[in-house]
């Protein structure tokens, strides 16, 4: 029988056998989707909340019914809030405006220096951290009976800035009287646009609701009085501050300016040797924020004696206890300076805790908490599958190097035996040539040597050059493989660039402070920060970079694609030694 017969028998075996199978297959089993069974064995519920403690997403927009106030219809229900917004809940962009425009309105009748009495709850930088504000409000009282300050920085960095000052305006709205808020150097739109507040809004609302946002911020006071006896602001002293008049004279209905007395209301901090400084000039250039000053201790004594004022109390910078009492004054014996900071376990990767400074009595009290737990986000707002496409690249150019990577050590083994036996045909012909010599005894077989010589010479340089012919086209074969293998190799480095400028946005790129950082870096990056950062001092020293005044957003555009491509140009550049090393290590039969 020949073998096409049996190929064709065991083909038609092959096909009954697998009717077989088909007409007789087990019943597909059936699986409740209801129950998930876990490692340990143990099942859970799909159709019910796993963590039940924690509260399901609101995920419905409140009607007006639900949204404004039973008791005044014309203010927003600000408990319904709290919980809405607690449960990561929407309210409607109309909804949002009117929050914003009443707000507004009542801010923009303030004047630019607040006089504000005691008992009062003074309070820091917020940063979008609306679950520790909630924590905030229990530490220091409710605002319906309780006099509260802020000084600024409710938004940015963190991803909950949207709801913070919606929240906080709805208590304003309430409680215009004993409820006052300052600006912050972050209340502006280079900052919101550079940092992830103008993101938030758009992902979340739209442009008109940050617009608005923008518009309520340049109404926002720049400083108060406290109890006659402090000065609170956002930043600093200013060369241009000589007395409390200079405030009222500001124009603060605009967008911040890159320098003056304004500026520095927002932007300018104490030496870090304050107390204890080596020069006796009261300001020096900023370096750290790129604007503004640092003011002296002797800068704050002349400023405080000459105004009749006790302290200055301000925000603006993180501190690892929440606050910070600076030198006090040879004249009263009080800290000079005072930093309140009430963003506990800022940007996830701090660890600090926060504080807020209430007074009452003329008794001063520092009352300090912890970070609240929040849900999470991803950088930037961004959806999973956006972020997912660079690691979904790197895996596919991992499996094409795994496809590509033919060539075993085998193989290779196995190749070099062929290429030895081909080498050596040559010799089997001379030693068949020779053996018919010795077997023919007469001249004319002498005659036939001497002819199939001739003919097997032809027939030897022949093979010769089929056998180098064949050598080169395998070398061709295996130079072709090895670049192919660069190339995906090459492709998966540019992926892998790719991967880590998308995490950056969540992740130091150099936790020493060395480079600057991508848009949005520092918020919100907590895993693989965590590993790298251990103490307050790790954190603030890498976030240096983000402390100072943002470049322009058409500047900062073009720094990063100059970053990313000199990255990627980088990562497809192979020197030979590494090419070198690829050989070796194909040889070897790691890939």
């Amino acid at each position: 029988m020949s073998s096409s017969h049996v190929s064709a028998a065991a083909r038609e075996a092959q096909a009954q056998a697998a009717l077989r199978n088909l007409q007789n297959k087990k019943p597909v089993p059936e699986i409740d989707f209801t129950i998930h069974t876990m490692d340990d064995g143990t099942t859970a519920s799909t159709l019910e909340r796993y963590s039940k403690e924690v509260q399901a997403p609101a995920v419905t927009i409140p009607t007006d019914e639900m949204f404004y106030s039973k008791e005044f219809p014309d203010r927003p229900d600000i408990a319904f809030l709290k919980n809405h917004f607690y449960r990561e809940g929407r309210i409607s962009e109309e909804q949002a405006i009117y929050i914003l425009q009443k707000g507004t309105e009542l801010l923009r009748r303030e004047p630019n220096l607040l006089e504000v009495d005691a008992p009062i709850t003074v309070c820091g930088d917020i940063h979008g951290q609306y679950y520790d504000l909630m924590k905030l409000f229990e530490v220091g009282g409710n605002p319906a009976d309780t006099r509260y300050l802020f000084l600024g920085d409710y938004v940015d960095r963190g991803y909950f800035s949207i709801e913070c000052v919606l929240y906080l305006w709805s208590l304003k709205i309430w409680y215009p009287d004993t409820l006052f808020l300052l600006r912050g150097n972050h209340e502006c739109r280079h900052l919101t646009d550079y940092f992830t507040f103008k993101t938030e809004c758009k992902h979340k609302y739209s442009e008109r609701v940050y617009d608005a946002c923008m518009e309520s911020f340049c109404t926002l006071p720049l400083a108060a009085i406290m109890n006659k006896q402090f000065l609170c602001i956002h930043g600093g002293l200013s060369p241009e501050l000589n007395t409390l008049d200079d405030l009222r004279q500001i124009n603060r209905f605009r967008e911040p300016p890159t320098h003056g007395l304004m500026c520095d209301l927002l932007w300018a901090d104490p030496l870090e040797e304050f107390g204890q400084e080596k020069t006796s000039e009261f300001f020096i250039h900023n370096h750290v924020r790129g604007c503004s000053y640092f003011f002296s201790y002797h800068a704050a004594c002349a400023f405080l004696e000459k105004n009749n004022l006790l302290s200055i109390i301000r925000a603006h910078e993180a501190q690892d206890a929440g606050y910070r009492m600076y030198r006090k004054t040879k004249a009263t014996g009080f800290p000079s300076v005072m930093t309140i900071f009430s963003a506990p376990n800022y940007l996830d990767v701090y660890n600090n805790k926060a504080a807020v400074l209430k007074y009452e009595n003329n008794v001063m009290n520092i009352r300090q908490f912890n970070a609240t737990p929040h849900p999470y986000w991803l950088p930037n707002f961004m959806d999973v599958f956006t972020w997912s496409l660079p690691f979904v690249g790197e895996k596919i150019t991992d499996m094409l190097l795994a496809i590509l990577n033919t060539c075993s050590k085998e193989e290779l083994a196995e190749d070099d035996v062929i290429l030895n036996l081909t080498d050596g045909s040559a010799g089997e012909m001379d030693v068949d040539a020779t053996l018919a010599i010795s077997e023919n005894g007469n001249g004319s077989a002498s005659s036939g040597v001497n002819t199939n010589g001739t003919d097997n010479a032809a027939v030897q340089d022949a093979d010769m050059v089929d056998v180098s012919n064949a050598r080169a086209e395998r070398d061709a074969n295996r130079n072709r493989i090895r670049q192919k293998i660069l190339a995906v190799g090459r492709l998966s480095r540019v992926f892998a660039v790719l991967r880590n400028e998308s995490e950056a946005v969540s992740e130091l790129k150099d936790l020493m402070g060395t480079t600057k950082l991508p848009y949005g870096s520092l918020a919100l990056g907590a895993e693989g920060l965590k590993k790298a950062i251990h103490s307050f001092e790790d954190a603030k020293r890498s976030d240096m970079d983000n402390e100072r005044l943002p470049p322009t957003k058409e500047a900062k555009t073009k720094e990063d694609k100059d970053k990313i491509m000199k990255a990627i140009g980088e990562a497809t550049h192979t020197p030979q030694s590494e090419l070198n090393e690829i050989d070796a290590m194909k040889m070897a039969g790691v890939f």
